[in-house]
């Protein structure tokens, strides 16, 4: 089946009235049997909820994968993925990369997980820091918040070369542009919060795996015994925006297209930053393995801090806010959010395009740009 019918379709239970649209099981508990079983198969939602299950089952469907678990938050499916891993072990990140898993990175540093940050674009550099220990690379491709292309096949064939697992943070892409498993990866990350859910209104995470193997059974306990399950109402929540993903993500990277080329012509603009455009370096592998360039973009103004600033208080469509992949477009000055250390330039903003018409989000820009930088 194409991907829209796997998105409407996977995941659905008739209940016992026939519902169309899915039923919510908000209980935390269930009925057990007069032999002491539990003829419904559930026995108490930290376990399971017929709601995640549902959930559970589309999200592998979309990824291709054998086996998913959703969580409440993407940092809770990211650090589920690294208790799965034993002390010693290392773990090979990106420099370019949400900062978030930066910081659960530090601080598995104490339980005496390792991590080594390199720039994926450069596969002998990832080469080098490969050690004996290695046994989980974690990509994110397109990357937070520059944009960075990861060749994702190649970086299977190199992590597979060293006894180490792939995971892939998948959140900006989405099933609809790329699947990694497909690529070569064993892992996909997902911040369901973002492009799944994509109505801004709800948090969540989740891991898919190409085999339901140890990888996802030792997941799966850190999910049940850690108690970081996805709820079952935000489960519902997420299973119902899944079924519009593939139609607003295909607007949502056509309308970033648009504002991607409007922006490289810009003065006031130094660099723009999305894998559609030409002059993007990883423009080449993005088109091999997305089937599109994606809703989220980021540029540089001429400037610094205070004119990326005033550019984003100048607009009037665009929300000033963190996050993604919801409806409304998102603007942010994205280094005032993370750590000094970060590396995110002063003078960017990142932008997250929503389901308004792009000659609005074009003619919002246009303006604040011309009164951020008024003599741009």
């Amino acid at each position: 089946m194409h991907l829209e019918t796997i998105a409407v379709h996977a995941g659905r239970r008739r209940e016992l009235t026939g519902d169309v649209a899915a039923a919510i099981h908000l209980s935390t508990t269930f009925e057990r049997g007069e032999a002491g079983d539990f003829p419904g198969g559930y026995i108490y939602t930290r376990y399971a909820n017929p709601n995640r299950e549902s959930l559970e089952a589309v999200l592998a469907a979309l990824e291709g994968g054998a086996a998913a678990a959703a969580f409440a938050s993407g940092q809770a499916a990211t650090a589920a993925l690294l208790q799965t891993l034993q002390p010693g072990d290392h773990v090979l990140a990106p420099t370019d990369s949400y900062f978030g898993v930066r910081k659960l990175l530090g601080e598995f540093e104490r339980w005496g997980l390792r991590s080594t940050f390199v720039d994926m674009t450069d596969l002998d550099a990832v080469r080098a820091a490969l050690r004996p220990g290695t046994r989980l690379v974690w990509a994110e491709t397109p990357s937070n918040p520059l944009l960075r292309i990861v060749d994702l096949e190649a970086l299977a064939d190199l992590a597979r070369s060293a006894g180490a697992a792939l995971a892939v943070d998948n959140t900006w892409a989405t099933p609809v542009l790329q699947r990694p498993i497909s690529l070569g990866a064993d892992i996909v990350m997902h911040s369901t919060t973002k492009y799944i859910g994509g109505h801004s209104d709800v948090l969540g995470g989740a891991l898919v795996f190409r085999e339901a193997d140890e990888r996802f059974d030792a997941a799966r306990n850190a999910q049940q015994s850690g108690g970081a399950g996805a709820a079952p109402f935000d489960s519902w929540l997420t299973a119902r925006g899944a079924r519009t993903l593939p139609w607003r993500v295909r607007a949502q990277t056509a309308s970033a297209m648009e504002l991607a080329r409007f922006l490289a012509t810009r003065t006031a603009v130094r660099a723009v930053h999305y894998p559609g455009l030409e002059t993007h370096p990883g423009h080449d592998i993005a088109a091999r393995q997305m089937t599109g360039f994606g809703g989220m973009l980021s540029f540089e103004v001429r400037g610094g801090r205070a004119e990326a600033m005033a550019v984003a208080n100048a607009c009037r469509i665009f929300t000033r806010a963190t996050s993604l992949g919801g409806a409304e477009s998102l603007i942010e000055h994205r280094a005032s959010v993370e750590p000094p250390d970060s590396g995110t330039p002063e003078a960017l903003l990142r932008v997250s395009v929503g389901l308004e018409h792009p000659d609005d989000l074009i003619e919002d820009l246009d303006r604040a740009l011309a009164e951020g930088i008024p003599s741009s």
